[in-house]
This record gives structure tokens, sequence and C-alpha cells, in this order.
């Protein structure tokens, strides 16, 4: 009898997840159901968004018919319809032209996010051992993926990186579980990169088992990381490790979905060629849940990960190898080559940001590193790290898709590429209160290196009369955390009438780049919080929010699309340029906006992005000029 309960309740908890993932479809669909000319419900192949509604109401009931039946069965209530399907968004957009689809608002986003209810993924004692099984062969696919050249990997002449050939792949690797077939509807990306950074092996290894460490390590791609159950503990904690993980990966705008997988990570020490290595190896979870639904697009890891190789001096080699499945779903047309390049979720995307993390963190445990300003001690220096780690971290979440953050196109942006959205915020890290953020991308035909020395330079930036409001900044303290003068960390004292010796206005700014792109996010603190931060007090409850810039290196793919007027030549590289800005807009959560809320800080955007754009015109004819006049002479 409780054999064929067992059976019945996993028939049950399939349907349950099918019938969840046509409801996300269809929820999906009806969102983007929206007449990009009149406002209006269009007829897409003659289906009505009555007839939408009428069936996505028969799917809910059918939803809750089910829960209801298999909650009998294990003994405890499953989630249904009702409690998927957050309240209406307090936004009255009724202002504006176009008619918007009754817009959800996102989850209140906190230091501790919340993450997919799936109690029942856990793998049972019997496939344990097959996960293990799987752990070993997806352990010999990475070595010799990461080893192996042509013709598994052939390199591009034009763009000089390693293709994946994924007829020679299916031929060297075969999956031991019956592995689903590609399909015309998914896309396959594929890339190898390799670098040496500034951290041993046993920290790096340390930082992928732990979730949190992980998380810390790659905050611009990793959104939200979970252990949802250790398999396999292994030989203190890492060698032979294995992991149930569920990870949602961002970009840095509400323009590009995240990717949320549920995948087994295994970590396991060898030895290579006479050479001691540490694996660490994401594989899917196929053969074990393959009804699991978690987001749309779909998005699959194959066997990636990667080969990490001790060096000399406590410098570590790794070599990095993704490769994934995802749904293929249109993209904003100004994110397409950033996301189908691989500059998005790449290897070498992964790489240069663990290169520049693993610096910063070499930079924080150092005690022989000179600071400029007023840090009176390297505990005063760590503790003002990671105060500024923190407020980088926030930023890069706030500004994204994830978490199931829900964003607001405003139809006054030409380029469709404007979005906002509210936080109802009460926890401690965050003003408590309502909080409108706006986020905008520009394509900007000046390079990325450009605009990064424009917007990181406080004496430079106060130029642009809207981010200084008339304004000037003078360092206080300066934080070294990279070889690279922009990756540092700076206390900002704002020079205006106001400032006194009871009351001074700071701002604490962090910049950093690599070959990935950059940040600069910054923050107003009072002095009273710095001090607190830096006597060793939990910093957790200094309120911070922060705005900034996201800047990505970007090649023009279409040379016939923008020409440089002045100079009448095709220009062949730019940048994309995010701007993300949040204000308090009520101090009681519970508020409504108001549409001068929304016309104020959508202007303020824009404009930012008119003046950072007129600065950089403008040195870019003074450096054309000066170079003219060079020649002259």
């Amino acid at each position: 009898m409780a054999q064929q309960d067992r059976s019945e309740n996993v028939i049950l908890r399939a349907e349950n997840d099918s019938l969840k993932s046509e409801f996300y479809r269809l929820q999906a669909e009806l969102s983007k159901l929206v007449c990009p000319n009149c406002g209006g419900p269009p007829v897409p192949g003659g289906v009505s968004f009555d007839e939408l509604r009428i069936e996505n109401a028969r799917l809910g009931e059918e939803l809750e018919r089910v829960c209801a039946i298999a909650s009998r069965y294990i003994g405890r209530p499953i989630q249904t319809m009702g409690a998927l399907m957050p309240p209406s968004l307090e936004l009255d957009m009724n202002i504006y032209p176009r008619q918007f689809l009754e817009p959800m608002p996102p989850p209140i986003l906190s230091e501790t996010p919340s993450y997919p209810d799936n109690n029942n993924l856990i793998l049972m004692e019997e496939e344990k051992t097959i996960a293990m099984e799987l752990a070993m062969s997806a352990t010999n696919e990475l070595v010799k993926m990461c080893r192996t050249n042509e013709p598994l990997w052939v390199r591009n002449n034009e763009t000089g990186k390693e293709v994946l050939n994924l007829d020679e792949h299916s031929r060297m690797f075969h999956w031991p579980l019956n592995l689903k077939q590609r399909s015309s509807e998914f896309r396959t990306e594929a890339s190898r990169d390799s670098s040496v950074v500034i951290m041993n092996s046993i920290t790096l290894v340390d930082a992928f088992v732990d979730a949190n460490k992980w998380m810390e390590l790659f905050p611009s791609l990793v959104a939200r990381a979970k252990c949802v159950q250790v398999i396999s503990q292994g030989v203190s904690g890492t060698n032979g490790c294995l992991q149930l993980m569920y990870a949602e990966l961002h970009v840095l705008s509400p323009l590009v979905s995240t990717r949320e997988a549920y995948f087994l990570r295994y970590c396991q020490q060898q030895n290579v060629e006479d050479e001691t290595h540490w694996a660490i190896v994401d594989f899917p979870l196929d053969g074990f849940h393959n009804s699991l639904q978690t987001s749309f697009p779909l998005y699959k890891r194959r066997p990636s990960g990667c080969l990490i190789q001790d060096m000399p001096n406590g410098y570590s080699r790794v070599t990095w190898v993704e490769h994934s499945e995802i749904e293929e779903k249109p993209i904003h047309q100004i994110f397409s080559h950033f996301v189908h390049s691989g500059m998005a979720f790449g290897a070498n995307c992964w790489l240069a940001v663990l290169e520049r993390q693993c610096e910063r963190i070499a930079s924080l445990m150092a005690t022989n590193i000179p600071d400029i300003g007023v840090i009176p001690s390297p505990e005063a220096r760590k503790n003002l790290m990671r105060l500024s780690q923190r407020m980088i971290r926030t930023f890069c979440v706030n500004i994204s898709s994830c978490s199931g953050q829900v964003w607001t196109a405003v139809p006054d942006s030409s380029d469709d590429t404007v979005r906002i959205t509210t936080r109802k915020v009460s926890e401690a890290g965050q003003p408590n209160g309502l909080i409108l953020c706006a986020v905008s991308t520009t394509w900007l035909p000046y390079p990325h290196h450009h605009v990064f020395d424009l917007l990181r330079d406080e004496r430079r930036r106060a130029q642009l009369e809207v981010l200084s409001n008339g304004n000037a900044l003078h360092e206080v303290a300066h934080i070294a955390n990279g070889s690279h003068p922009g990756n540092c960390i700076s206390l900002l004292r704002i020079n205006v009438a106001s400032n006194s010796s009871q009351h001074v206005d700071l701002m604490l700014q962090e910049s950093c780049t690599d070959k990935s792109g950059s940040l600069v996010v910054y923050s107003t603190v009072d002095v009273d919080s710095v001090q607190l931060a830096m006597s060793g007090e939990d910093p957790s409850c200094i309120p911070l929010l922060p705005l900034g810039f996201f800047i990505t290196p970007m090649e023009l793919m279409n040379d016939g699309g923008c020409k440089d007027e002045a100079n009448e030549h095709n220009i062949t590289t730019g940048s994309l340029l995010t701007v993300g800005l949040q204000v308090l807009a009520s101090t009681i959560p519970s508020a409504k906006i108001n549409l001068s809320s929304i016309a104020a800080i959508n202007n303020h955007l824009c404009t930012t992005v008119q003046q950072i754009s007129s600065a950089l015109s403008s040195n870019c004819i003074g450096s054309c000029n000066e170079g003219d006049n060079g020649k002259e002479k």
C-alpha cells in the first residue's frame, strides 16, 4: 500500500509541476500581449484575451484540484495558484497613453531573499548512488573539455574565441542517463577560457562549495544561490563533496531575464598528468526530476565548471568551461548581441570577474597596503570594504530582474529601455519605506574605458550637474583593491553650504573594472554610520540606497546602423551604459506611489544619460582637436 501511495504521489507531483509550468507559460504570454501602437489587446492567431483568461482560470481550478489530492498523500498542504500570484502593483499608470496589463509588484528584497518552494526536490538514498556515478562521469567530461583542443574546440580567427564543435562533443561524450535531445527551441552556449588568479586552490574550492561565499564572489553574475541538499560531505567537506544546488544568474538590467537552475555540484581533487588539480563540476538533474520547472526561459547546465591548479606564491591557474542549453526567447535588441555572443554568461566573463574579485579579497586580507585618508586601522579598513561589498551586492540585485522583480516600461522612452519598479522595505540594511527604482540602458559610441574614467573620477563626475547638484566632492579616504587604478573604494565628502562640524554628508563609492565590464556604485552615508563601520560594530544595520552605473564593452555588429557624423566613418566600438537610480518615495512601506515621483525619477534618469553623453562627446572632440594640432605641428 505504501509503495502504491508513493507511486501515485510521484504521478501527482509530476502533474502538479506540469500544470504549474503551463500556468507560468500562459502568464508570461499574457504579459507580452500588448499592441505597441495602440496599447490594446491584439488577437494573435485568433486567440483573444478572454479565451486566454478562461483557459488560465480552468488551469487554476485543475491545479487546485491536483494539489488537494496530492496533499492527502504527502500529509502537508501544497502551494496553489492563489499563493503563486502576488497582489496588484500600486502604480497608477493611467496618465500614460499605453494601457498596462495589471502588472504585479516585486517581492520585498532583503539580505536573505526567498527561494522557490521545491521542498520535495531531494534525492532519495537509492538515487544518491546514481548521482555519485554521474559526478564521476561529469568530472571526466569536464577535465577532457578543459584539456582537449581541436577538433573539440575550434578557434574563431575573427574573435579569437574558442567555439565548441557540437558534433565532436556528442561523439566524445555520452551521458549515462536518458538525456533529452536538443531541439530547435533551445540554443547551446559553450565557451572556454583560462587565467591566473591571486588565490590558492583551497580558498577557491571553499568559496565554490559554500553558496553564500559563491554569491559574494560573483555579485554581478549570481543573484541568489542555495545548497538544497548535501548528498555527500566528502573528505574535510571538500574532496568528494556532492551538493544539490539552486542558482539564479542575472545580467545587471531588467531587460534581460534571469536564468534559474537546479543542478548538482561535485568537488574532487585528482592527479592529471602528474599534477594535482581540483575539479569543480556542475551537471544537470536529468533522469532524477525531468519535470522540474523553475523559470522562463528554460535553462539547463550541462557539465560545466573549472579546473584549478596551484601556482607559486599563492596563485592558481583556473581553466573554466561553460556549457548550457537555453530556451530560445526574444531578447531586447540592445542586449541581444551581449547575450548571444557569450559576453553575458560565458567562461571569459566568469573568469574576468573571478580574477578581479580575487584581487579584492587579497587586498582585504593584506596588512601592508598603505591607505590614503581617515582610516585609523587595518580592521577599520576591512570593515569599510565589507560595507562597500554589501553596497555593491545590493545595487546588483536591485537593478536586475532577479527574485521575480516585475518592472514596468515607461512609454516615454524612445528606445523602450527605461523600466521602473517599487519595493516595500521594512528591514535593516536599506531605508524603510517605499523605494522607487528606475533603470535605463543606452548604447554609447565611446570606448568602455572612456565612460568608466568619466564616472569613477569624482572631480570629473562633479561636472555632471544632475549627479552632483552643483556640489564638489572631496576624497577623504581611498582604498586600492586591485592592480587597475580604477579598482578602489573611496570615501567622499560632499562639500555643501549646510555642512558643519556637527553635520557632514559623506558618500561611499566603489569602482571596479575588468575585461567583462565595469561598475561605479555609490551611496550617501552619515559620519556616525562610517564611524560605526570602522569601529568593528555590525554594519548590517547601516541603511544603504545605492545608485550607480554598469558599463559593458561592445562591438557594433551592424555598420550601417550608426555613423560618426563628425568624422564620416563607421563606428566599430562602443559600450552599453546602464544607469540605476533609487529614491525613497515614502517612509511608509504601504504607501502608494504618486505619478509626480515617477515623472521626476524618469526625467532625472533621462537627464543623467544626456549629460553623460554630452560630456563624453566634448572630451572626444577635445581629444581629436589635440591630435590634429599635434599633427600640424
